[in-house]
C-alpha cells in the first residue's frame, strides 16, 4: 500500500471508530423448509456475501460463512438444533471468514483455507491486497458488532479442512443430494453445488448478477471462460449465488453470454495486438538487411 494511502487510512481512523453498533449481526430468511439465506446486512457491497443454509434428514450444509466478526456457528447450533458441515466455495474473506468455528470444513484442496492471505476490513489496504482498481470506501462496515470491536485488527482465521472436495462428488444430506462442480476461473479452486434433481445452483463467486471478478490474485479468465461454458450447459433452473439476488434460468444465460462475448472481445484485441507486433518486428528486421 503507498504512503497515500495508509495516510488516509490513519486520517479514517477516527472515523471508523465511531461506527454505530448493531444490534443484530446477522439476517435469517428462510426461503422454504430447507433453504435458509444468512445475510451480514451491516456489511458493504463488495464483501457482503450470501450464506446458504441447507436442511436435509440425515445432515446440513453451510455455504459459506461469512467474514467472521462475530461468532456464526453457536447461533446455527441453536436455530437448527445441529451443526452444519460448512463447504466452502472458495477462500475469500467474505466466505470463509468463521470457517475456523466449524468441526466440519470442507473444502477443494486448491484453495489454501488453512494458510488464507490476511485480508481487511479496510477499503485501502483491502484494496491493495486484491489488486483492485476501484477505490474502496475506509471501511468495509456501516456498524460494529459490538462496541469494543476494532476494525483494524481483523484477519481471517486459518481452518483445518476435514474434508477434501472434488468435482462430481456427492454431498447426501438423506433427503437431497448435491453434486460438487470444480469450477476454476475466479479462484483456483473455486467451486459451486448443483441440486440436479430441483435444478438448483448454488454458485458461490463463480457466478453472480453483478461485473465478474476475474483479476484477481489466482484468478484465470481463460479458465473462467470455460467454466462458464460448462454452466451454460446445465440445467439450471434457478442460481442461488455468492452475492445479491438470485436468478432464474434465463438470467443466467444473460450474465453467462455476457462475459463470454465481453471475454472474446479482449482476447481478439488481444491477439490483433500480438500480430501487430509481430508484423512491426518483421518489417524492421527487412529493414536491417
Amino acid at each position: 500500500m503507498s504512503a497515500a494511502a495508509a495516510d488516509r487510512v490513519r486520517m479514517n481512523t477516527t472515523n471508523i471508530n465511531e461506527l454505530p453498533v448493531a444490534s443484530r449481526w446477522f439476517r435469517i430468511t428462510a426461503l422454504d423448509e430447507r433453504t435458509t439465506l444468512i445475510e451480514e446486512p451491516h456489511v458493504r457491497g463488495l464483501l457482503r456475501a450470501n450464506l446458504w443454509h441447507l436442511h436435509g434428514r440425515d445432515d446440513d450444509l453451510l455455504v459459506d460463512c461469512g467474514l467472521g466478526v462475530t461468532a456464526l456457528a453457536p447461533l446455527l447450533r441453536e436455530r437448527f438444533d445441529r451443526e452444519p458441515a460448512l463447504v466452502l466455495t472458495h477462500g475469500h474473506l467474505d466466505h470463509m471468514g468463521s470457517a475456523h468455528e466449524f468441526s466440519r470444513v470442507w473444502a477443494h484442496p486448491l484453495e489454501h483455507v488453512d494458510s488464507p492471505a490476511p485480508g481487511s476490513l479496510l477499503g485501502p489496504i483491502l484494496a491493495a491486497q486484491m489488486g483492485l482498481r476501484e477505490t474502496l470506501p475506509p471501511a468495509l462496515l456501516t456498524a460494529r458488532p459490538r462496541s469494543d470491536y476494532d476494525l483494524g485488527t481483523y484477519r481471517v482465521r486459518p481452518a483445518t479442512p476435514t474434508r477434501s472436495l472434488a468435482d462430481g462428488d456427492i454431498l447426501d444430506l438423506g433427503d437431497r443430494r448435491l453434486t460438487v462442480l470444480h469450477l476454476p476461473g475466479h479462484s483456483p479452486g473455486s467451486i459451486a453445488l448443483f441440486d440436479e434433481h430441483g435444478g438448483t445452483l448454488f454458485s458461490g463467486d463463480v457466478i453472480y448478477d453483478d461485473v465478474l471478478l476475474d483479476s484477481l490474485p489466482g484468478s484465470n479468465t481463460e479458465q473462467y471462460a470455460h467454466s462458464l461454458r460448462r454452466l451454460r450447459s446445465l440445467p439450471v433452473r434457478l442460481t442461488h449465488a455468492g452475492h445479491g439476488r438470485s436468478f432464474g434460468q434465463e438470467r443466467l444465460h444473460y450474465l453467462i453470454d455476457e462475459y463470454l462475448r465481453e471475454h472474446l472481445d479482449a482476447t481478439d484485441e488481444h491477439r490483433r495486438g500480438n500480430e501487430r507486433d509481430t508484423s512491426k518486428s518483421t518489417r524492421q528486421g527487412d529493414h536491417s538487411r
